[in-house]
């Protein structure tokens, strides 16, 4: 993190009782009447289109059903037979884009049945009786090596055990979790949430845990793929995108995950420094995040700068809404050109851009803006392996998740498709299915 002896940096801009107000619930879970009320909304379609939008085709109206029945456990049982993590996903998942875009209600209404919400409710109300809703199947004998405790590998180690083989998951953290834990909005995901519902999942048991394990310096994956009867590899990306333009190295000048994962492990939310002039670089999930969260914490200006239009920026409608809810500045085709100052940020040069035939231009127009600090979030590449076949810089897969390298899988972040938490869930619990198939065939 930035020192806050860093000009225009400071903690502790604002008062303990104020910072718990910014960073609680984005959304208040309901209670149980809320629940069945807003679950009587559902049509309970037959050929429902929300299923088809889920990644990990969970049924939605099923599982409304049973909480419009006063049966929010047996709707978690259903939730958690298709998505381990749907207690996380139901808080980050971007459902206005995904389920609920799709809903009947919002069709005829503009309105849709607050699915998101609703698999909160019934995943909280299992969670909170502590016990695990799957019992392990007989020891099978097989070893599987699952690389990075992200959702991916997480989903995969729970259908691993849950089929009777022993798992050990690798993390290069110090905490699993990997995106849950140091990557998410705290507003999205309070009360340690990421940590207890990985407690929750290795009730499963036959599950064993090993953090500060890197791939390339602890571990070696021809060594995995010896040891073990099958390797699952969800590593995630890991390097960040560099910010080209004169000045990037001044003092104030950092990557966005690396503030939310900052502010994410912070306790104390008064000892994080942030500046009173924040710039974000960026239009995704990221970009907004740490704008919103550099506003809760007191910047007194900040500003989320993208280089195309709002339209495609990588953030759905609701959250560039949200950026806005919160004072944060949307501007856009714009792109940084330089970072000015004596050392440290103290101003940012931003050209206004045109695409011409798809093309991104800049118009020789620029703009200067007071910022003390400026946080990069304009992507992530991988890092990068030995061993796998890559494809356009990430790990190539066939079918459920298999690579080039036999007896290796992957899946989540690491290989191609959208880089959202579902996603990374349906992938690791679908390759699970397919290494089990492949460890107990005749």
């Amino acid at each position: 993190m930035t020192s806050p002896a860093t000009p225009g940096i400071a903690a502790g801009r604002l008062a303990p009782d104020t910072l718990a107000e910014n960073f609680a619930d984005l959304h208040a879970p309901y209670d149980a009447h809320e629940a069945r009320v807003a679950a009587d909304r559902c049509y309970f379609c037959h050929d429902a289109p929300c299923v088809t939008a889920c990644p990990t085709d969970i049924d939605i109206p099923l599982f409304i059903r049973q909480i419009s029945t006063g049966m929010p456990e047996a709707a978690a049982q259903t939730i958690f037979e298709q998505n381990i993590l749907g207690g996380m996903c139901a808080r980050v998942c971007p459902t206005e884009t995904l389920c609920e875009q799709v809903c009947v209600r919002e069709t005829a209404e503009g309105k849709p049945v607050e699915i998101g919400r609703l698999q909160r409710h019934a995943t909280d109300t299992a969670m909170a009786r502590q016990s695990h809703p799957f019992t392990r199947a007989a020891e099978t004998g097989k070893r599987v090596a699952v690389v990075g405790a992200g959702p991916a590998g997480l989903a995969c180690a729970h259908r691993l055990a849950l089929k009777g083989h022993a798992v050990d998951v690798f993390d290069a953290k110090e905490k699993p979790g990997g995106l849950n834990e140091y990557g998410i909005a705290s507003y999205k995901s309070t009360d340690d949430f990421a940590a207890r519902e990985i407690d929750w999942l290795l009730q499963i048991g036959g599950i064993t845990l090993h953090t500060g394990q890197t791939l390339g310096q602890t571990l070696e994956l021809n060594q995995l793929a010896q040891d073990y009867d099958a390797v699952f590899l969800g590593i995630g990306l890991g390097a960040v995108n560099a910010l080209t333009c004169d000045g990037n190295d001044r003092a104030g000048v950092m990557d966005a995950v690396d503030f939310i994962a900052d502010l994410r492990q912070t306790r104390d939310l008064t000892t994080l420094p942030v500046g009173r002039n924040v710039v974000v670089i960026g239009g995704g999930m990221t970009a907004v995040d740490a704008a919103v969260q550099a506003k809760l914490l007191g910047a007194q200006n900040v500003t989320l700068a993208y280089r195309r239009g709002r339209e495609q920026m990588g953030a759905s409608r609701f959250e560039q809404d949200l950026a806005a809810s919160k004072g944060v500045t949307i501007l856009t085709n714009v792109m940084p050109v330089a970072i000015h100052g004596n050392g440290s940020a103290a101003q940012i040069e931003l050209e206004y851009t045109t695409a011409e035939s798809g093309t991104l231009t800049g118009t020789g127009e620029t703009i200067r803006l007071p910022a003390d600090q400026v946080f990069r979030a304009i992507g992530q590449t991988f890092a990068g392996i030995d061993g796998p076949e890559l494809d356009r810089g990430k790990i190539k897969t066939t079918g459920a998740g298999r690579t080039t390298m036999p007896g290796v899988w992957a899946g989540g972040d690491c290989t191609a498709g959208e880089d959202l938490t579902v996603v990374a869930v349906s992938e690791g619990r679908d390759a699970a299915e397919d290494i089990h198939a492949a460890l107990t065939q005749a």
